[in-house]
């Protein structure tokens, strides 16, 4: 079995301001460089409701898949089939909380699993993930200041 990864961190303004900035102002921290395009154009979006994709779109239209939310409870949890630049069937899965901390801030934890779906590609899948997110996410806190 493949562990899932398990990343917790704190930002510092409170969940329903977290959960929207993870939800609906992708964009404005997602980096361009961990797109299917790359394009300064695109908008990322997620769909906020259960079955709703989460994609990017350029402002000429195209369009790149990058998963379906599974579980939309706002301002406390989102949950996700991710598959940016894979085949759908290779799909893991995301499960982000927003819990208020005693600061006025929030504890983010994020859980993504699913690799042993993937057969021999999951080790590497999760490793590379883990990369993703170590990159990603400093991106994610210093728009939640």
């Amino acid at each position: 079995m493949i562990d899932p990864l398990r990343i917790t961190f704190d930002v510092a303004c409170a969940p329903d301001r977290a959960f929207e900035l993870w939800t609906a102002h992708t964009s404005m921290w997602w980096p361009k460089s961990h797109t299917v395009s790359a394009r300064a154009d695109l908008e990322v979006v997620i769909e906020p409701c259960v079955g709703g994709r989460i994609y990017e779109r350029t402002a000429d239209g195209e369009e790149h898949d990058w998963g379906q939310v599974t579980g939309w409870n706002p301002p406390s949890s989102i949950s996700y089939i991710w598959h940016l630049r894979q085949d759908r069937a290779d799909a893991s899965e995301v499960e982000i909380t927003f819990a208020a901390d005693e600061s006025g801030g929030s504890r983010v934890s994020i859980e993504h699993r699913g690799w042993d779906a993937l057969g021999a590609r999951g080790a590497g899948q999760r490793e590379l993930n883990q990369r993703g997110w170590t990159h990603l996410l400093p991106h994610f806190q210093a728009a939640a200041r």
